[in-house]
């Protein structure tokens, strides 16, 4: 059973589920630990499009988010064929992203992975890094906020 907390402060979340493939395990036939950023990106990707602020709509309003800090520990290992969830859950958006990842392994439960990611927000017209976040985010989050309040 989750807790409000296992879903951050908003309530905003996505679940994914992927099989892990042979090309993303290493020698020792586990994933290679580089290759758990991709699992973060699909999950990164998903909790966008929830929010209806996708990489395609921040490019329109002329604002990056770039990566600026990835935090991983590695609690268990995957491999070849192995079904996972991809938990990704909204945790701060006003004046960056922040992102809280859980990989777990469908069969057993078991949590693989835990990670953190922030995310700056950078201007394209004017080159300049912003210490808040677009408008445009801010209102789709917020919206999904009050929606989750119902």
């Amino acid at each position: 059973m989750e807790s409000k907390e296992d879903n951050g402060p908003y309530n905003i979340f996505t679940e994914t589920e992927m099989i892990i493939e042979f090309y993303d395990i290493d020698s020792m036939q586990v994933v290679y630990h580089g290759n758990y950023m991709k699992y973060f990106e699909i999950g990164r990707r998903t909790l966008l499009e929830k929010i209806g602020y996708y990489y395609h709509e921040m490019i329109k309003t002329e604002f990056l988010f770039p990566v600026i800090e990835i935090s991983v520990k590695y609690l268990s290992s995957l491999r070849f064929l192995d079904k996972v969830k991809i938990k990704s859950v909204l945790m701060e958006y006003e004046n960056r992203i922040k992102i809280k990842y859980e990989i777990r392994n469908v069969k057993t439960n078991t949590l693989t992975t835990k990670a953190v990611s922030t995310q700056m927000v950078f201007n394209m017209k004017t080159g300049e890094t912003c210490f808040v976040c677009p408008d445009i985010l801010m209102e789709k989050v917020e919206a999904l906020i009050r929606e989750n309040k119902q």
